[in-house]
């Protein structure tokens, strides 16, 4: 049985990869209020004590929760999101942009 959380349990948690490494910090989570479904995880990745850093919308479904270690796990290699479409903290995208969520689910391997 999978964990009910809420939402401010999860933000700010720490975000590793398969390997236990870390590689980010949930910022924020994005719902789609026409349909109540959570659609992104917003992780900032890179910089250094917070400058710098770069953020992403992470289709949710991507995440795992590892609650014995309270922190959540993406499985997606280094790499992918050093390349991965990106925006700065004081910049966000407008999440209901068609153009926007094709661009982030093609690019993590989903369909709308």
């Amino acid at each position: 049985m999978q964990p009910v959380l809420s939402a401010t349990s999860l933000t700010g948690d720490e975000v590793v990869n398969a390997q236990g490494e870390k590689i980010g910090k949930l910022e924020d989570i994005m719902i789609d209020m026409s349909n109540g479904r959570i659609e992104y995880g917003v992780l900032s990745f890179g910089g250094f004590l917070g400058i710098g850093d770069k953020l992403f919308a992470i289709p949710f479904d991507q995440f795992t929760v590892d609650t014995a270690k309270e922190r959540l796990v993406l499985d997606i290699p280094k790499e992918k999101l050093e390349n991965a479409p990106g925006f700065d903290k004081d910049n966000w995208p407008n999440f209901a942009d068609t153009s926007f969520r094709n661009e982030v689910t093609s690019y993590y391997g989903r369909t709308n």
